[in-house]
Formats: C-alpha cells, structure tokens, sequence
C-alpha cells in the first residue's frame, strides 16, 4: 500500500471544476529506428479516428464516434500518452476519469497500444492518472477490470471488494 499513501500525502491540492490540459515527457526511448519520447497529455482534444485505431489495435470494439466525442466531453480527466518521433506524434495510450468532482472517480478506457506494452508505459500511465485525480482531492478511484488485467491493477494497489463491497449493474431488457 506504500503507492497509495505516496499519492494520498499530496491531498492539500485545492478541488478545481477541471484540470488544466499540460504535457509531461515520461521516458526517452532509443532503438534501430531512432530516439523517440513518450509525453502525457490532458489535452481533451483527440483525433477521434486515431482514437478508434488505437482501441482497435489492442481488439476492442468500435464504438459510434459521436458517443465517444461526448464520452470525452464529459470525462473529469483525459489523459493520451504520444510517442514522438522526429517531427511526428502517434497516440499510444489513453485512459479517462469520471467523477463527482469531490470524493470519487472511475477510470474508464486504459489502452496502450501492443507495439508499446511490457515496456512499463501502462504502469506509468495508471500512475499519472492517479496522481491528476489525487491532485484535485480526489480518494476514492474505481475501475473496472477483464479477468486478463486484474493481477495489472493488484500490482498498482487496486483491491477487489473493499470491505465486502460489490458493483452492481443495471442493464435495460
């Protein structure tokens, strides 16, 4: 639990309505090809189709882009991860936050592109996103899991059934 309580020490951070869009460079990276850089950003402002390549790299299904577009739209917190090389950016990860803006949010979205994972990148993305939500105050963060990512997120210091808790769904006949 020490990467929960790293996180939870910085909570004096004032509650804002939104968070200010940055960029963060993450991990330098050199192979065959050339040096490239990873960078974070909370810039909501993503190519929706570069969006739906990366979610059909990893085999999720396609979603209708207009509900993605207001997906993000209405997420508390969107974070892309960019691979830089030379004068090009390629998305390579992303993950969004809902929340009630006080006490709780829900981490919807982590994908990072094949080419780019068990390299570290979506353990750093999980971290930056927690940090963005510990830094507007908020304590309670939920995800939801496949049975495949369970022990990912173990490792991050997410539990199964806090307490005895359960999600619960609702889903229309």
């Amino acid at each position: 639990m020490g990467f929960w309580k790293s996180l939870f020490s910085n909570s004096d951070a004032a509650a804002s309505q939104t968070i200010d869009p940055e960029r963060e460079t993450v991990v330098k990276t050199g192979d065959r090809a050339g040096d490239s850089r990873i960078f974070f950003s909370t810039e909501r402002e993503i190519d929706l189709y570069e969006l739906e390549e990366l979610c059909d790299a990893v085999g999720w299904s396609r979603r209708p882009l207009r509900k993605v577009k207001k997906a993000l739209q209405h997420s508390f917190l969107v974070v892309s991860m960019w691979e830089v090389r030379g004068s090009s950016n390629r998305l390579v990860g992303f993950a969004r936050a809902t929340s009630d803006h006080a006490f709780n949010a829900t981490i919807w979205d982590v994908v990072v592109h094949p080419d780019f994972q068990n390299k570290g990148l979506g353990k750093a993305l999980m971290k930056y996103t927690i940090k963005k939500l510990r830094s507007e105050d908020i304590s309670n963060i939920t995800l939801f899991a496949d049975p495949q990512v369970v022990d990912f997120y173990r490792r991050l210091g997410f539990i199964l059934d806090p307490e005895g808790i359960k999600g619960m769904f609702w889903y229309p006949d």
